[in-house]
């Protein structure tokens, strides 16, 4: 996994994408445009318009990925930044989905669907253009130049030949889409997720471009059906999630509240500095400042805390123990908070209180074995 993590384009992508979620922001910007457009009242079906404007906020996230990729991936391989830059900006254009519409916001949420994958296709083949030409032209500008170039006219082809890459990545999708609304869908994602975290890569960004189309579609139905007064009609939605990660990925509150009280100095200040931020589910710091990347001390709790807390979440909302979420709200708000806003069902805070004891006793002993550890290393 080290290894991996440590390859020039793993690497690039997993420090591009959490820069290119600035595009998310254009949400509340659309949300306002649509807002303004249907002359609607704010509080009438919120979530809804929410989860509507999040697909065109992944179209942008896309193009912003696009560039930061782009440079990300040059410094991480000697390229020029300027012919990579260049080649994957125009060679993105070529493959964007076909037609383009008169309303951008429609068009954003087409590609929305296939966009962060696309920026990372096209990306690491117009890099894969460039070291083939390095190997057979001199001098090296030159041959950035020409290997731009082959990826512009490879994608050039393509768009000619009326072959969609977002068709073909939508077709990967496939696999996982009909996994749909069910309980190994769930734990797969999560499993995906959190060991993906394990060797530092950013899991749910990975696989932001899958799981998010086809479960936001699901929890939009839900809002629908919520709005209409009818039953719910899935249970695997975008928002069940906010049971499964109290902290973050990986469930992580816990193990920054074990972290707080320590008898290790270290650990102490990580769990004291990082517990404010588990709070809102933001747990980068914790991961790396532990850290959990790469620890085996905390893989396994890290990894199967959350596929404890998915089956419970799952036998609990099936059972109709807590009701089916309706809305959708951002991984940033409180879990106590977000989970009854999403639910609209008191009997969520309890479910999340259960959820949160359960990552606990999971991660208490090895806390305790991580700190005999140190301990050890620093005697």
């Amino acid at each position: 996994m080290r290894r991996i993590s440590e390859l020039a384009f793993v690497a690039a992508v997993r420090d591009a994408l959490p820069w290119s979620f600035i595009g998310l922001a254009a949400a509340f910007v659309i949300i306002g445009a649509e807002q303004l457009a249907l002359r609607a009242p704010a509080s009438q079906a919120l979530g809804l318009r929410v989860a509507a404007a999040l697909l065109p906020s992944f179209g942008i996230m896309a193009m912003v990925l696009v560039v930061i990729l782009s440079v990300r991936l040059a410094r991480a391989t000697g390229y020029a930044v300027a012919p990579l830059l260049v080649g994957s900006v125009v060679a993105s254009t070529l493959t964007l989905p076909r037609p383009f519409g008169p309303d951008p916001i429609t068009y954003l949420r087409t590609l929305g669907a296939s966009g962060l994958f696309l920026a990372i296709v096209v990306c690491g083949i117009t890099a894969v253009c460039i070291a083939l030409a390095r190997r057979w032209v001199r001098p090296r500008p030159a041959a950035d130049a020409l290997g731009a170039a082959a990826s512009i006219a490879l994608f050039g082809a393509l768009s000619l030949l009326h072959l969609s890459l977002p068709a073909a990545i939508a077709a990967a999708m496939h696999p996982i889409a009909r996994l749909g609304d069910t309980y190994v869908a769930l734990i797969v994602i999560v499993a995906i997720e959190t060991l993906l975290w394990t060797a530092g890569i950013h899991g749910p960004a990975l696989l932001a471009a899958i799981v998010t189309p086809v479960y936001l579609t699901m929890q939009m139905q839900n809002t629908h059906a919520f709005v209409a007064h009818a039953p719910l009609p899935f249970i695997v939605v975008v928002s069940l999630f906010l049971f499964v990660f109290p902290g973050g990925a990986g469930a992580t509150l816990p193990l920054a509240a074990l972290f707080a009280i320590s008898s290790v100095p270290r650990l102490r200040r990580v769990g004291r500095m990082t517990f404010v931020p588990a709070l809102f589910n933001l747990n980068e710091p914790l991961l790396f400042a532990a850290p959990v990347v790469f620890n085996p001390h905390l893989a396994l709790p890290f990894v199967g805390a959350p596929l404890v807390l998915a089956t419970v979440t799952y036998a609990a909302v099936a059972a109709g123990f807590v009701a089916r979420p309706a809305f959708y709200v951002p991984s940033s708000v409180p879990t106590l908070i977000s989970t009854y806003v999403a639910t609209q069902d008191l009997r969520a805070l309890a479910l999340v209180a259960l959820n949160v004891a359960l990552a606990t006793l999971i991660y208490y002993p090895f806390v305790r074995a991580y700190e005999r550890h140190i301990a050890q290393q620093t005697s």
